[in-house]
């Protein structure tokens, strides 16, 4: 039997034996576990959920937004949450998300859209540092994820529902590392938010300091440096290191008029843990090479090692750092492990 019908089978079980069909998740990649989200005017983008967000439910507690990768598979990290979810035994009591960023453009996008969907960026100011729709000149790709966590913290549908976790892999770490400093509604639904970020190729610097490289040390505060001193970065050529969304100039989308000040005290007092896959130290799975990105370390292990030691020491934050035990770039070996389960489905 396949691993997928597998977890299928293991889930239905689990259900029959527990509460009615009308109460249970929705537990499949497919249509039926969707539902719209709707903007002002027609525009729309889809997710997949394990229960409806109109109908009243006291059981849930928590709640897992979870963002998919490059490939815009929001079907396949549905599935690794559903899978992660079953293993912690959260299926009853956790909404569970997946946000889809469909895109169809001239580039490498070819995602086919619904009537009214929301077409994303690509590339450039993607859907991944809160671009502007293509389609849709009033919305951004963080606008999607506040409408998201608006609904959740409804009290007359999930009264009970205490926490929130946003979390991405790869790209949707990218996603999550950019929203967490920037979102506009963190302080203001009532409901603890956490986030977790997982194996980025990228983050967003707050300043003009990267990890030393005249030395190969992939830190913050290198030997070759003064005691004490965040060694800034020499660009060498690459004018474009510090330009969003590697760093804090030239921002466009929903960050560009947030002041800087606020990305760097909002960043540092909002709740995340860093996800680096002990493995993840190879140019494979879309890794970005380009020369912004290199300046912020070698492999996306490195980059996650430098950029936690950064916000912590440099601006005061009290992020967590979690090295996960044989996994590369692999979001469901990420996701499912032991250690990181406890962080996904915190207790209320």
């Amino acid at each position: 039997m396949k691993p997928g019908i597998l977890l299928s089978t293991l889930f239905a079980a689990t259900l029959l034996s527990g509460a009615a069909a009308t109460a249970a998740p929705c537990i499949t990649p497919t249509p039926a576990c969707t539902e719209w989200i709707a903007y002002a005017g027609q525009s729309r983008s889809l997710i997949y959920r394990t229960y409806p967000l109109e109908v009243k439910n006291d059981r849930l507690t928590r709640a897992l937004v979870m963002v998919h990768g490059a490939g815009r598979d929001a079907d396949h990290y549905f599935s690794t949450a559903l899978a992660a979810a079953f293993l912690a035994g959260a299926l009853d009591d956790t909404l569970v998300i997946a946000p889809r960023f469909a895109s169809n453009d001239a580039g490498g996008c070819r995602d086919q859209l619904s009537a009214n969907e929301v077409n994303w960026p690509c590339g450039g100011d993607s859907w991944r540092s809160g671009g502007v729709a293509r389609n849709d000149a009033q919305l951004t790709s963080f606008d999607f994820a506040d409408q998201i966590l608006r609904r959740l913290v409804k009290k007359d549908i999930f009264p009970n529902l205490k926490t929130i976790v946003v979390a991405g892999h790869s790209a949707g770490g990218q996603f999550v590392n950019r929203y967490e400093m920037a979102n506009k509604v963190h302080d203001s639904l009532g409901v603890r938010i956490t986030y977790i970020v997982a194996n980025p190729s990228s983050y967003a610097y707050l300043d003009a300091n990267r990890p030393a490289l005249d030395t190969g040390n992939v830190c913050v505060s290198c030997p070759s440096a003064k005691a004490g001193e965040v060694r800034p970065f020499q660009d060498r050529g690459c004018t474009t290191y510090d330009d969003w969304p590697y760093g804090m100039k030239k921002r466009t989308g929903y960050t560009a008029n947030i002041p800087d000040d606020q990305l760097k005290k909002q960043i540092a007092a909002r709740p995340a843990t860093y996800l680096v896959g002990e493995l993840d130290i190879l140019p494979l799975g879309g890794f970005d090479s380009s020369c912004p990105a290199m300046a912020q370390g070698p492999t996306r292990r490195a980059r996650g090692e430098a950029f936690g030691k950064y916000v912590n020491e440099k601006y005061g934050a009290q992020h967590k750092l979690m090295t996960v035990s044989l996994c590369g770039h692999n979001a469901r070996c990420m996701f499912t492990a032991d250690p990181v389960l406890a962080l996904l489905f915190p207790a209320p």
